[in-house]
């Protein structure tokens, strides 16, 4: 369904009147602006005609901030204060940033604050440091277009969790920008291709850049591109390449492991230039120069680069592997494969990935400039400079839609920032034996528990076959429209009783309730996994008592000494005051200790029902045909 754009009145758009608006590739490497003109989307050049932009910011004693090449180039004699990959740390705590092996700062934490850099100018957050290159390339894209800016598309990694994209968010307003919308990479990369505008077909869009690595497989369905499945490595990146060689050239130069900063930078530097180098060439010199002063030199051929980065390569056809895994398809059923981000200007990266799909590899369009382009494409869009037969707006959900579960837990069924339209289903089952109807309880929210979450509608569903706890399978589907609305519907399968109600997701949240909610999830993430923790081992352990109670009391007194009765029924009572103690631990201990004292009343009642099954047969009776 299209949604046509209306205006208000007088506020119509006339033929000669253009609203500005930009797409930006917030970049770990690299970050770059574009915009559409003349019907032409292109990237925005500085001041002395350089497109791209190093994500790098310096940060200085007495002056402003240095964004890009300037503080590229300081980046070896200032280390401390040139924050670059900054896109790594975005929306992570501080334990995850110290398990990243390509830190060079000093990071601080005072209390539940987020993470900070240490720097010559005062600690600043990643946000904050984000914000200094879109701040930049805001005041290149104003310049060139001479005027402000109505509103920007920024891209995100389709990886990216609901931190990190509220992080690039928060990073675009201190900027002084209104987002239009985060759009995921892959997306854009294939809007860029105008694939969108291809035959119906699956297309694979394989974005290898500086820090991050995803992979998407995408089916084109009647205009709108479907996200069949996704997969990658948020910490992966051309980074590690560099990485990779700058230990070779350490071990080749018996440079023994070292906390120089300026040493590592400078090996860092030289293994991208390196890398770089033997794009074109079969070999190439290296030359670094160590802490001592005195300078190492050899020689590195393609092949050997091939050897060193060859493992960090297959290390990407991984999530490709699960991604076409995932998406029930294999490499027959590809159209076409995408290349985005830097590092897929390495040779050996196209031969790899050739390989691996079967196919030749889209490589027309500058795969650093790829994804800047279809932001502008779609920023042009959601600028209204389209005419109405090509405005196509499709919406996302602003936060995650699901069912209340047995134990007042929330089960997902469509995540937050999913585009719509889009219909998901899941199967849900009985709780207890005999159960007749199902309470469906829809709630919204980033939150483990209903009681966090904001209710939407409730609803039963009746006329369920009584059968065993666990055996009847009922499918419940979320459906959301182009407009927003959402349709839940449960249907039993073997009898195809349905029941359904319709409410509308977003009605009543302002976007700042709905940031309210979603920092509450990011500060109480933790708690959160300890209580669903909680109430499903609570569950767990509720159904196993109500089975074994279930069992003692149909064939207690025919398996069962009273000695043997008295302990399952102490077992019970063991289980019960230790669900009292609130530690899911020790109550999955619990479950598992009465699991364990009640298997031989379980193998005496399933002898007994297999010797009632044979009563009155031969054992040939059961052995088929000879």
């Amino acid at each position: 369904m299209a949604l046509i754009q209306i205006s208000e009145p007088g506020q119509s758009t006339m033929p000669h009147q253009h609203r500005l608006a930009a797409g930006i590739d917030l970049g770990t490497t690299n970050s770059l602006v574009s915009t559409v003109r003349s019907g032409v989307a292109e990237t925005l050049a500085d001041e002395s005609g350089r497109h791209i932009l190093p994500s790098v910011v310096r940060y200085c004693a007495d002056a402003p901030p240095q964004v890009g090449e300037t503080a590229k180039r300081a980046a070896a004699d200032d280390p401390m204060n040139t924050i670059s990959s900054v896109k790594r740390f975005m929306g992570r705590g501080l334990a995850d940033i110290q398990k990243d092996h390509n830190v060079f700062f000093e990071w601080v934490q005072i209390e539940s604050a987020v993470p900070r850099i240490h720097t010559v100018a005062g600690n600043v957050s990643a946000v904050e440091v984000s914000a200094e290159i879109l701040k930049t390339l805001r005041q290149r894209a104003e310049a060139s277009l001479g005027g402000e800016l109505t509103g920007v598309v920024i891209t995100v990694p389709a990886y990216f969790d609901d931190a990190q994209r509220q992080a690039t968010k928060d990073a675009a307003k201190f900027a002084g920008l209104n987002v239009f919308r985060l759009l995921n990479e892959p997306t854009a990369a294939a809007v860029a291709y105008g694939l969108d505008h291809k035959a119906e077909g699956i297309h694979v869009v394989y974005d290898f850049g500086g820090g991050t690595f995803d992979v998407s497989v995408l089916r084109l369905n009647k205009g709108v591109f479907e996200v069949m499945a996704t997969s990658g490595n948020s910490a992966l990146g051309g980074d590690d390449l560099d990485h990779a060689i700058a230990l070779w050239i350490m071990k080749q130069a018996g440079i023994p492991p070292s906390q120089d900063q300026k040493l590592l930078r400078r090996l860092t530097r030289e293994a991208c230039r390196v890398k770089e180098q033997l794009s074109d060439a079969q070999s190439t010199e290296i030359a670094v120069e160590l802490s001592d002063g005195s300078n190492w030199r050899s020689k590195l051929t393609r092949d050997q680069l091939h050897q060193i980065i060859d493992p960090i390569i297959k290390q990407t056809l991984l999530p490709c592997r699960r991604a076409l895994r995932d998406a029930g398809i294999s490499n027959e059923d590809i159209q076409d494969v995408v290349m985005v981000g830097g590092s897929t200007r390495v040779p050996r990266v196209r031969e790899l990935v050739g390989e691996f799909f079967h196919c030749e590899p889209l490589v027309d369009i500058d795969p650093e400039k790829v994804v800047a382009i279809g932001a502008a494409i779609q920023a042009d869009v959601l600028a209204g400079n389209k005419p109405d037969e090509d405005m196509l707006l499709l919406d996302v959900i602003p936060l995650s839609l699901g069912l209340e579960t047995m134990g007042g837990l929330v089960e997902k069924i469509i995540p937050r920032n999913t585009t719509i339209p889009v219909a998901k289903a899941q199967d849900f089952t009985t709780f207890k034996d005999g159960q007749t109807a199902m309470a469906v309880h829809v709630v919204q929210g980033e939150r483990e528990l209903v009681q966090d979450c904001r209710s939407l509608a409730k609803f039963d569903l009746r006329g369920i076959p009584p059968m065993v706890a666990g055996a009847a399978r009922i499918r419940v589907t979320f459906q959301v429209d182009a407009d927003g609305l959402l349709s839940v519907s449960a249907r039993e399968q073997t009898t195809g009783v349905e029941s359904r109600v319709q409410v509308k997701p977003s009605y009543g949240l302002s976007d700042t309730e709905i940031e309210t909610m979603l920092r509450d999830a990011m500060q109480h993430a933790q708690q959160d996994i300890d209580a669903r923790n909680l109430h499903e081992q609570l569950v767990e352990a509720q159904r196993v008592i109500d089975a074994l109670q279930q069992a003692l009391q149909q064939d207690g007194d025919k398996y069962l000494s009273n000695d043997e009765r008295q302990q399952l029924h102490h077992g019970i009572q063991r289980l019960r005051d230790t669900m009292d103690q609130k530690d899911h631990k020790k109550i999955k201990l619990a479950i598992n200790a009465l699991n364990q004292q009640s298997t031989e009343f379980a193998a005496r009642r399933m002898n007994a029902s297999i010797q009632k099954a044979m009563a009155g047969h031969k054992v040939d009776d059961f052995g088929g045909e000879s």
